[in-house]
């Protein structure tokens, strides 16, 4: 069991959402920063949607009332056992009576904690994820709070580590970029936009405002207008997608978005950049970079399969641990 003694800034179960119900109105939802949660879930030897924790800036404190087999990957936000640093992108042992805490971010934004075993909470709609906004999900439909106390399934792994000294390489992580560049396809509605606007999308900084959250991110910058002003017909969208409204401020939707929208689209972020996207904190400076679906497809489909390999190479690592 964990005991939650200091709940953080926003933390809460996640696990890789609800994909094929935007057409009911519902939200897929599910980890910001799916490559960190899919990683940790595979190094604690959980299969790769276990429900894990979603860790956002300010960390909480968690009493370990059980021995368990962690694993931390994302964002570094200083993770700390019984006050000293712990190692991240790699299994862990924790023993009973232990504490884990989190202090000053140092880079990135959301972290996930995998145990062994994964977090044991009532499925909705075939989904552990928290969904705030609708109230459903995770524990009790809502970010965790001082006092709530959580079960730990069975881990499936016939192998415990109690100390390893090999990790996951850095070129999986995705945090660590101080200026990313994320790339793009053009949006539904980027030929209505003036040529200006198109230059500015592409070579022109935009910085991360204080408005940012699960539902989306709304960027300062310069702005991106119309080429005439039009009344468009509310359609759907989906997580990566970038909306402009009259304000002329994009905003980026991520994984809590709604499933419609009625403002002009500019931009789709790759889904293999998603995850990038994820780390960003607000006053972040980010760029983008207009690519080809082809090209899309291509580099989701080489993240992929070294992901394919990095599972391959952790259960190697686990049998003969």
């Amino acid at each position: 069991m964990l005991i939650i003694r200091k709940a953080g800034l926003f933390t809460t179960i996640q696990d890789l959402g609800r994909p094929g119900l935007r057409r009911f109105g519902i939200s897929s939802g599910g980890a910001m920063d799916t490559s960190a949660f899919r990683i940790a879930n595979l190094l604690v030897g959980n299969p790769e949607n276990s429900a894990a924790i979603e860790v956002t800036m300010n960390g909480p404190e968690i009493l370990f009332a059980q021995s368990a087999e962690i694993a931390l990957c994302g964002a570094d936000l200083s993770p700390a056992i019984n006050g000293t640093d712990a190692p991240m992108w790699r299994p862990v042992q924790i023993e009973a009576g232990d504490v884990l805490s989190f202090g000053m971010p140092k880079s990135g934004c959301r972290t996930y904690l995998a145990i062994a075993g994964g977090i044991q909470v009532p499925s909705v709609m075939n989904s552990a994820s928290t969904l705030t906004r609708a109230g459903i999900g995770g524990f009790c439909g809502r970010a965790l709070r001082k006092g709530d106390q959580l079960s730990i399934g069975e881990s499936r792994s016939t192998k415990t580590t109690k100390a390893v000294n090999w990790y996951v390489s850095p070129c999986f992580r995705t945090d660590s970029p101080e200026d990313p560049i994320i790339r793009l396809l053009k949006g539904r509605h980027h030929a209505l936009f003036g040529a200006g606007s198109h230059e500015r999308l592409t070579t022109e900084p935009f910085v991360v405002t204080n408005e940012a959250d699960r539902m989306g991110y709304r960027l300062d910058g310069p702005p991106l207008t119309l080429e005439k002003p039009q009344e468009l017909l509310s359609e759907a969208v989906i997580p990566g997608t970038i909306q402009v409204p009259a304000s002329g401020n994009p905003i980026v939707l991520m994984a809590d978005c709604q499933t419609t929208g009625g403002y002009p689209k500019i931009g789709q972020i790759a889904a293999v950049d998603l995850p990038v996207a994820a780390q960003l904190r607000p006053g972040q400076q980010v760029r983008f970079e207009l690519i080809s679906t082809e090209q899309a497809q291509e580099e989701w489909f080489v993240q992929e399969r070294l992901l394919r390999h990095l599972k391959a190479g952790i259960l190697t690592k686990r049998r003969n641990a």
